[in-house]
């Protein structure tokens, strides 16, 4: 029996002189050490990527975080700050991809940019920046701290009661790590909220209607993820899911 492939859509970005795709190590990890699955880096190759070729073969698909932010023009809106970064080819590969994955009921479990990148996709908006916004408080970590510290627990968030979280983890609040400076605004139609923040922003999104797991967290669960028995068993039950798919498909669990 194969372990069960999960895409991870890369980043573009330039390193030294060269443009590079980039996956950053702890996700990659994540998906060995937390689901028992076999990553697989997708380039991001926008509207280049044969999306036929890369659903056929994969079991499930992860969306890390990122420095770069989706382009509001996904969202119909103008850039509010041009110096933050952008990844057009990044959008331009996941935007369609998590719509084709949703229609073939591929399991998605989505971090951060991820999330944010899958509420867009789905016809949902973001706050450009959170911390402006009335009512909320400033998400994003302190540059200035020690990763251990960027990473460390920031606030709770409460989970939704009879959601899938709840399913997973059981009823009450979890601590969270925080490091965004955006977040939802609109939440895209058919998606349910999972978890908020104590000021109500939306940290977490489930599809109900998908077919398999779809989960969407703002949070880095993939940090330190050994020491982390929350996000191990989210995603144990991402991997769980990634299986269940696999051994629906006829003649793909032996191959």
């Amino acid at each position: 029996m194969r372990r069960p492939i999960v895409l991870i859509p890369a980043c573009s970005c330039d390193v030294g002189s060269h443009a590079n795709h980039v996956v950053q190590r702890k996700y990659v990890d994540a998906v060995v050490i937390g689901a028992d699955c076999v990553p697989m880096i997708l380039p991001a190759l926008g509207e280049a990527t044969d999306l036929e070729t890369v659903l056929g073969m994969c079991d499930g698909i992860m969306l890390t975080g990122a420095a770069s932010n989706v382009h509001p023009s996904h969202y119909a809106e103008d850039v509010r700050d041009p110096s933050l970064p952008q990844d057009p080819l990044r959008d331009a590969t996941t935007l369609p991809l998590i719509r084709a994955a949703l229609r073939r009921g591929i399991p998605i479990f989505s971090i951060c940019r991820g999330f944010q990148e899958m509420n867009v996709a789905l016809g949902g908006s973001l706050h450009q920046a959170v911390q402006e916004v009335e009512g909320h408080f400033d998400h994003r970590e302190n540059e200035a701290h020690e990763l251990d510290a960027q990473y460390g627990p920031a606030h709770p968030v409460a989970l939704e009661p009879l959601g899938l979280m709840e399913r997973i983890l059981g009823a009450g609040d979890i601590q969270v790590n925080s490091l965004h400076g955006q977040g939802v605004n609109k939440l895209a139609p058919g998606l349910a909220i999972e978890a908020r923040a104590p000021d109500g922003l939306v940290e977490a999104f489930s599809v109900p209607g998908a077919a398999a797991f779809a989960l969407a967290l703002q949070w880095h669960p993939e940090w330190h993820i050994r020491d982390n028995p929350v996000s191990m068993k989210l995603f144990g039950a991402f991997g769980a899911a990634c299986r269940a798919y696999q051994a629906a498909r006829p003649g793909r669990a032996s191959a």
